[in-house]
This record gives structure tokens, C-alpha cells and sequence, in this order.
């Protein structure tokens, strides 16, 4: 095991990475820019390095200020939590030729995991069905024609990244046209590659992953299914484990695929495979998230494994202690509170949080970074805290929830906790018959907290 690790991440996938290490008996080493100077990140860690000012790309997203950070301290590893630089096969490397064992998959499969193109043509290969589209980048000539022949609707999407950049729904050919350029151009800025490809549409769709660890010796585990249909902008705000899409077969199906994925893929560390739902329950793959995600703690309460600390394990050498398909029990659900307006928009609303108070009670979990006087950047995510609950079954899980919400209070700056408890109380959400367009298809909710 590690004696000293670095967490190059901040807010609280920072505060979670710190507490595992400290549970594994290993000291933490956080980084912070001067934005984000004092804040808890920072204090929980054993030591801390000022990396830069408030710009991700001065500071989180400098691979030399980590390195260095790193290497200054004595640390043996660097846990990358999510976003930021944690699917960067060239922060992978760095770590690599500096002596840093990375917390995660290899450079390679990063790469190649990171190209969508190329991870569906792997998917194919591996016998895990994929959405049709075409085989990698297209052209505009070659959009078009793919998209007659598989038919409207369809998505372009970016093929060297996701969380909605770059991707757009079009439904006839003159609005493709209109919008390849758009996206084209939304792609090279998020992900320096304007590089689009072309999937049909599947309408409506559930979006469902499978949480995978592996240990890279031929040892895989499952750790069943996230249902993660409630979305805005292609960002998640709900998520629910067991999906209520799925039969028993169809779930078995899922994870078998997923499972058989990361063995063929060589995967190492924990990963996500993300899939498309059809209305009549046939799945495809997607993409796979090579690193932590978001929404991890839904699989860690239904199955009682801390997916941080197999990360670490895992990282150090050890083997899986179990393979094969976790068991799990009960439901989970978690809510993603974002510092946002609703009456802009939902625009980030950064600003000090005056009063936090988070809600507490059996089975609910609160992963955060915010506490009273705490300041909220303008440059980062603006996730303040994640709510999640668990309960023997989905409709007292969606009643905790509910309670949990009500009790949460969050003062000085606007959030989305309102919007979340609108949708927890719909007749979709509780029947659990809705879609990626949930939010599309239920306008409501928004105009109800004043959207103009």
C-alpha cells in the first residue's frame, strides 16, 4: 500500500479521495489554486499545495504544477477524482515517466477508451451490441449520406470526448447541414479535436451504465447498473440504482456485456460503460468513462463496496478480493444540488454560501465541500453537494429523498434543490417511466421556479 498520495482534484471528489486515503491508514496531499485558498479540500488533506491561480488551465489542469506537486511531497501516487484531468492519457504518462503510480487505467486503454469511434468499433469486436453509426469521423458528405441511410433522427456527437459538447439531435438533413459546423467547432474548443461522428438516434431512450472494477490480472467485478435518464444538457441530476427500465434478464444481459467489455479491453482500475436504452428494452453501448464517476455512490450503497478504496488497492497491486457480479441490496438515489439560478436560466450562480445545513438521518449519505462562509468560484463545476439515500425499496427511497431535500438548506447562494424536489414528486418519476426528454416533456417544473 501507498505510504503518500496526491489528490490532483478539488470540491468534494477531493474531500471524498482524502477521507478513503485516510481510512486506508495513507497520507493525503491536496492541491488548491488561490481561489480556492482555505477552502475544506485543503484543511482535511495532510499537506497542501498552492498550484497555481484561479484558472483550471493555471492550476487543475496543469500538469507540470501536479508533477511537481507531487514529486515535492513524496507521494508514490496521484488519485485524479473526475473531470479536470483524470481521462488525460497525457497527464497518465506524465505521472508515469516521473515514478507516480496513477490511480486508474493505463495511458493506452485510456486513449483508446477515449475515442469514441474507436471504442465502438473495440465494443463490436468484443460482441457488445452498438448503437449503428458510422465507423469513425465523418465529413459533412459523409454525415449526410450516413444519415440517410440510418435514418432521422440521428446525433452527431464529438468523437475525442462527451458530457454533451459538441453533440446535437437533428432531425432532416438541412439542419444537419446548419449544425455540423456548430458542432464541429464546440468539439475543438472542449476537446482541441472537431472530429464528429454519427449515431442514430434511438427515441426515446433510457441512459443506463454498469460501474466496472477490474485489478488488470483477468479479475473483473459488476456492480450492477445506474439509471441516469434525468438529465439537462446532457448533465445528470438524478441518478437511481436498480434502473426500473430493466427486467431480471435484461439486467443480467447489461452486466454481462459490461463485464465482458472491460476483459476484452484489458481494463484496469474502476470504469463506467455507458449504454443507450430502447423503448423496447435493447441496449446498446455508448462510451466508457475510463475513470471515477460523478454518480459513484449509488453503486457503493446498494452494494456495500467502497469503489475509492478498490481504486487505491488496486492501484497498489492487490487483486480483487471478488469477481464476477456483486450482490446488492435495496435502492438508491442520488441528487446533484448545483449552484444555479433558476430564474436565469439555470445559470452557475458562484457567490458565499452564508448558511449550510445538510440534512441527516438513517441511510443518507452527503458528499460535499461547502460549510458555512464557504466560497463558490466562478471557474469550476458548480456542484455544491450530492444527497443520496438508500432504503429496502425504491418508493422509501424516493420518500427519503424527498425528506432529505426538505431538510437541506443552502443560504447565500440560489441552487437547484427546488427543481429536484418538482421532479421527485411527478408521476413519471414515481411510476419510473421516463426518458432522456423528461425534462423536455415536463416544462412545467422549470417554468414553476421562474424561468423566463
Amino acid at each position: 500500500m501507498f505510504s503518500r498520495v496526491l489528490v490532483a482534484n478539488r470540491g468534494e471528489i477531493a474531500v471524498r479521495v482524502i477521507r478513503a486515503l485516510h481510512e486506508l491508514g495513507v497520507e493525503a496531499v491536496a492541491v488548491y489554486s488561490t481561489a480556492d485558498r482555505g477552502a475544506l479540500h485543503a484543511r482535511l488533506a495532510d499537506r497542501a499545495v498552492c498550484i497555481g491561480p484561479p484558472p483550471a488551465a493555471q492550476s487543475y489542469l496543469n500538469i507540470p504544477a501536479l508533477v511537481a506537486a507531487a514529486a515535492t511531497t513524496g507521494c508514490e501516487a496521484v488519485h485524479p477524482g473526475y473531470g479536470f484531468l483524470a481521462e488525460s492519457p497525457a497527464f497518465v504518462q506524465a505521472c508515469v515517466d516521473n515514478d507516480l503510480v496513477f490511480i486508474g487505467p493505463s495511458a493506452e486503454v485510456m486513449e483508446r477508451m477515449g475515442d469514441k469511434a474507436r471504442a465502438k468499433q473495440e465494443m463490436q469486436r468484443a460482441g457488445v451490441p452498438v448503437v449503428p453509426g458510422t465507423p469513425g469521423a465523418a465529413t459533412l458528405g459523409e454525415a449526410k449520406a450516413a444519415a440517410e441511410e440510418l435514418g432521422f433522427p440521428v446525433l452527431l456527437k464529438a468523437a475525442a470526448g462527451g458530457g454533451g459538447k459538441g453533440m446535437r439531435l437533428v432531425h432532416d438533413a438541412r439542419q444537419l447541414e446548419e449544425v455540423f459546423s456548430t458542432a464541429a467547432s464546440e468539439a475543438l474548443a472542449a476537446f482541441a479535436d472537431a472530429s464528429l461522428y454519427v449515431e442514430k438516434a434511438i427515441v426515446p431512450a433510457r441512459h443506463v451504465e454498469v460501474q466496472v472494477l477490474a485489478d488488470g490480472r483477468g479479475g473483473v467485478l459488476t456492480l450492477g447498473e445506474r439509471e441516469c435518464s434525468i438529465q439537462r444538457r446532457h448533465q445528470k441530476l438524478i441518478e437511481e440504482s436498480p434502473s426500473p427500465a430493466l427486467t431480471p434478464e435484461r439486467r443480467q444481459a447489461l452486466e454481462e456485456a459490461a463485464g465482458k467489455a472491460a476483459l476484452a479491453i484489458g481494463y484496469r482500475n474502476a470504469g463506467t460503460l455507458e449504454f443507450v436504452v430502447g423503448p423496447e428494452g435493447d441496449f446498446y453501448f455508448i462510451e466508457m468513462n475510463a475513470r471515477l464517476q460523478v454518480e459513484h455512490p449509488v453503486s457503493e450503497l446498494v452494494t456495500g463496496i467502497d469503489i475509492v478504496r478498490e481504486q487505491i488497492r488496486v492501484a497498489a497491486g492487490e487483486g480483487l478480493s471478488i469477481t464476477g457480479k456483486a450482490s446488492r441490496r435495496g435502492h438508491a438515489i442520488e441528487v446533484r444540488v448545483n449552484a444555479e439560478d433558476p430564474a436565469r436560466g439555470f445559470l452557475p450562480a458562484p457567490g458565499k454560501v452564508e448558511r449550510f445545513r445538510p440534512p441527516l438521518g438513517p441511510f443518507v449519505r452527503v458528499d460535499t465541500w461547502i460549510e458555512d462562509g464557504a466560497i463558490v468560484p466562478p471557474f469550476y463545476d458548480s456542484l455544491l453537494a450530492k444527497i443520496v439515500v438508500w432504503d429496502v425499496d425504491r418508493g422509501g427511497a424516493i420518500a427519503r429523498a424527498r425528506r432529505a431535500l426538505c431538510e437541506l438548506e443552502v443560504e447565500g447562494v440560489p441552487t437547484t434543490r427546488e427543481l429536484a424536489l418538482e421532479i421527485l414528486e411527478t408521476e413519471a418519476f414515481l411510476a419510473g417511466r421516463y426518458s432522456t426528454d423528461f425534462l423536455a416533456e415536463h416544462e412545467g417544473l422549470l417554468v414553476s421556479l421562474g424561468r423566463p
